[in-house]
């Protein structure tokens, strides 16, 4: 299996948590320091809880799965001191 595949079989295994509170990812690239670059979706995009979710979940999540990746980044996260950010309608 082509590694591209085998991020998107990790993040397969999250995206039902992510869209439970209407987010999402898509890979955007990964290079070849084997970094994952991910944009965030939906409610994801906008959230000021993103980094942790990035970090705690869908870094855990391809890391464990892929080894060789370094790194995941997202190209669109969202500063927690923003204040355009806005939580999920299930935190509200």
């Amino acid at each position: 299996m082509e590694l591209l595949q085998r991020v998107e079989t990790a993040l397969d295994t999250i995206r039902p948590y992510l869209e439970a509170d209407g987010g999402n990812v898509s890979i955007e690239e990964i290079t070849p320091e084997y970094i994952v670059k991910l944009k965030l979706l939906g409610s994801c995009g906008s959230c000021p809880m993103s980094i942790m979710t990035l970090k705690a979940g869908i870094e855990e999540a391809i890391k464990k799965a892929v080894p060789e990746i370094t790194g995941v980044e997202a190209i669109n996260l969202t500063d927690m001191n923003d204040p355009n950010a806005v939580m999920p309608n299930r935190f509200n």
